[in-house]
């Protein structure tokens, strides 16, 4: 990062920007690609380049990133709205339920349906990995009514990790797609949207009007060139040290979560039916030098990634072994 090749990433001349943008369009097989500062603000970008106006709908999965997380940022920077359906397979949507979404006004026989989102990694199903045939198959059903498909594939090599699949065959079926360089990547910051050369330009636009014109971001744009090389190679070791958490987890706490669950570097415990208070065990974990988060459902959320190696993963279970143990995290209602 300190050696990095820096120019003026607001007028396109940072060099190391340049570089990683070309090498990230290449590996997920589209035409182009802009790095800016936050995946959000890769999502909202490619949200206003495909919403026709205010008042428009996106369908996406109901649980999905954008549509809970961002969904304020939505409305508030493009007057989007969410037709939000229910996941039938780990969190995802199918091609049945899309052609369902994608179904005019009942009333007034309008379209207005702008486009459709889908996760890859889904978050909020505990990292569930969406397959390349079923994401092509609602592609299919979108292009048929002549929507277009974005992909928010934060964790996307996370979910061509598990599936045994190339990123690209991913990023040739939809029409844009954004990934991080941090998360399970390992950089420091910093987002990737890709997609068609002739949306850059819009896209950059757009870039500067939501404050996320950079100035000399090279060095952070060298990290994640490390980053894209380096982190696919290693992510099955993320995963590996899910599941052998998620497993001990699974065996202290009866009836948390079914270990089979863990796919990819997420693990979602339900301390409830063991009479376990989430945000008091939460509490015990951070105690414990663990961290973990609320899921707003009553799961705790604990994701593995480079700085997580085996002894990581044994000081978790010890935590959790002293919790089961105690019953400490349990609720005073």
């Amino acid at each position: 990062m300190a050696d990095a090749d820096v120019g003026d990433a607001w007028y396109g001349d940072d060099p190391s920007v340049n570089r990683l943008q070309e090498r990230a369009a290449e590996i997920v097989g589209t035409e182009a690609a802009i790095y800016v500062p936050t995946g959000t603000m890769a999502n909202q970008i490619a949200l206003r380049l495909h919403a026709r106006g205010a008042g428009h709908l996106v369908v996406c999965e109901r649980r999905a990133h954008v549509a809970t997380t961002e969904v304020a940022s939505s409305a508030v920077l493009s007057g989007i709205s969410y037709r939000g359906l229910a996941g039938v397979d780990r969190g995802h949507l199918t091609a049945e339920a899309v052609a369902r979404g994608l179904e005019p006004d009942a009333y007034f026989d309008v379209e207005v349906v702008d486009l459709v989102a889908v996760e890859n990694t889904a978050g909020y199903a505990g990292g569930s990995c969406m397959r390349a045939e079923a994401l092509a198959a609602i592609c299919r059903v979108a292009r048929s009514s002549g929507i277009p498909v974005h992909l928010d594939g934060a964790r996307l090599f996370n979910a061509a990790t598990t599936t045994d699949a190339d990123p690209a065959e991913f990023g040739r079926a939809v029409d844009t797609l954004m990934f991080c360089t941090s998360k399970g990547l390992g950089g420091p910051i910093g987002s990737l949207l890709c997609g068609p050369a002739a949306m850059m330009p819009e896209a950059r636009q757009l870039q500067i009007l939501f404050g996320g014109a950079w100035r000399q971001a090279g060095s952070m744009a060298a990290a994640g060139l490390v980053a894209l090389e380096n982190g696919p190679k290693r992510l099955h070791e993320d995963h590996e040290r899910a599941k052998r958490l998620g497993a001990g987890v699974a065996e202290m706490v009866p009836g948390s979560l079914d270990p089979a669950g863990v796919e990819s570097n997420m693990v979602f415990v339900d301390v409830r039916p063991a009479g376990l208070d989430p945000a008091t065990v939460i509490d015990r974990l951070h105690d414990a030098g663990v961290g973990a988060t609320p899921t707003g459902d009553g799961h705790v959320r604990m994701v593995t990634h480079v700085d997580v190696d085996d002894d990581g993963v044994d000081v978790a279970l010890e935590a959790w072994r002293e919790i089961a143990a105690s019953g400490s995290g349990r609720s005073q209602a």
